[in-house]
């Protein structure tokens, strides 16, 4: 069984990010964490986010062992490059390339558990508001009262309020 995560549009360059992503490959789960955890490049923290994601996709969507998982391939591949300018001399700018790259991630089984699909996650139909309406009209005309009472639908107060605008006439003097 496998199971994949995948880490786009990280701002950081693909060669940073390789030297972390090869120091993991094929390694187990719980031992790449550690790795990551111990280790100075800053590349590691959203590659350590990546694999606790991919975990628990495994555990929670295919009811798969923590501890049964390793690392089958992790990909790291150039992502949308910023393209900047620095001013040099003599009025000269010269091009800064702002990297970025997209890590995928594959997680596979140490002992075949024999787990093929994925979880099915029953959904409901969803409700429409027609159906609501005919179910309890008694709600909506008390809702409808009660907002008399307190004057939010008052008909005498709105057209007492657009009285003094719609009365008035403006024009303009021509010159």
């Amino acid at each position: 069984m496998e199971v994949k995560a995948s880490l786009k549009h990280l701002r950081m360059s693909p060669t940073k990010v390789r030297l972390v992503a090869n120091l993991v490959r094929g390694m187990e789960v719980e031992k790449a964490l550690d790795q990551m955890r111990f280790s100075a490049k800053w590349a590691s923290k959203p590659l350590t986010k990546l694999v606790q994601s991919a975990i628990a996709n495994a555990v929670n969507n295919f009811g798969l062992d923590k501890d049964n998982l390793k690392i089958l391939e992790i990909r790291v591949d150039a992502g949308v490059t910023l393209k900047r300018s620095m001013p040099r001399a003599h009025g000269r700018a010269t091009a800064i390339r702002k990297r970025g790259a997209h890590v995928d991630l594959v997680l596979a089984e140490i002992k075949d558990s024999g787990k093929k699909e994925a979880k099915k996650v029953k959904i409901e139909a969803p409700v429409k508001m027609e159906n609501l309406t005919k179910e309890k009209p008694e709600t909506v005309a008390k809702d409808d009262k009660a907002a008399e009472a307190h004057g939010a639908n008052s008909n005498v107060e709105a057209k007492g309020h657009n009285k003094g605008f719609s009365s008035r006439v403006f024009r303009r003097k021509s010159g």
